[in-house]
């Protein structure tokens, strides 16, 4: 489909070629206070969507809600109105010893199971590449290494349903080689992929599948890490060509 988008009310002009999204609302108005001249340029739906500048380069901060389904809808209307990047700003659940609660993840892949997920309705019978643009990974580990903050990199698993994990979960997906779960990264890789934008999510670690710490953080509770994690998506951002 090329539009017009039923649910992000916005035109063009409203949305910038740079987006950083995220599943919860109030992190996007939290990532919304790192922009001047900030507009909130569509709420309906519950899909709030901020365009300012973040260091004079025009930049978009958008809602896309829990899991695939939601996401991608919120993608592919973001891509109708004009963005070529869009970074992830997510939590996840760390599915390996050592990875820790604040500790942060650059993407460098995600999982999904193809007869499942809403990818599978893009391209049945097959899966798509779920990896995110390679400059924009890079950008992601250089601006935190930038910030002295350090970062785990791997592959993540994209799962459609937030409590079926438990320990045989992790402890299958761990032994693979994926480093964390969450919900919203593959879809996000494959449709950069088959929509023709760029891709990158770095991802804030909110408990532990494997290191008896599965109560999950809270927002307020991560909130620190978040501003820090804000500052790393901002400037890789501004500095990957689009």
């Amino acid at each position: 489909m090329g539009g017009p988008p039923f649910h992000i009310l916005a035109k063009p002009e409203d949305v910038a070629e740079r987006v950083i999204v995220a599943g919860d609302p109030a992190r996007v108005r939290q990532l919304a206070g790192y922009l001047e001249n900030a507009r909130l340029v569509n709420e309906n739906r519950g899909f709030l969507v901020y365009t300012g500048e973040y260091k004079g380069v025009p930049v978009t901060v958008a809602t896309h809600g829990i899991g695939a389904p939601s996401a991608t809808i919120v993608f592919e209307e973001l891509r109708m109105l004009g963005a070529k990047l869009m970074v992830r700003l997510g939590t996840a659940g760390a599915l390996v010893k050592g990875l820790g609660v604040g500790d942060f993840v650059v993407a460098t892949g995600a999982a999904y199971l193809c007869n499942g997920n809403s990818i599978g309705m893009y391209t049945p019978g097959t899966c798509m590449p779920t990896a995110p643009s390679p400059d924009v990974a890079y950008n992601l580990i250089e601006a935190a290494r930038g910030l002295g903050e350090k970062v785990w990199v791997g592959p993540v698993f994209s799962s459609d349903a937030f409590y079926a994990e438990d320990p045989s979960f992790a402890k299958t997906w761990g032994s693979r080689g994926i480093v964390a779960v969450e919900m919203e990264c593959a879809g996000l890789f494959a449709l950069g992929w088959l929509r023709g934008f760029k891709t990158g999510a770095l991802l804030v670690i909110s408990d532990s599948l494997v290191e008896g710490k599965e109560e999950m953080l809270t927002a307020r509770e991560l909130a620190p890490r978040v501003e820090k994690a804000a500052r790393i998506v901002f400037e890789a951002a501004v500095a990957t060509e689009v």
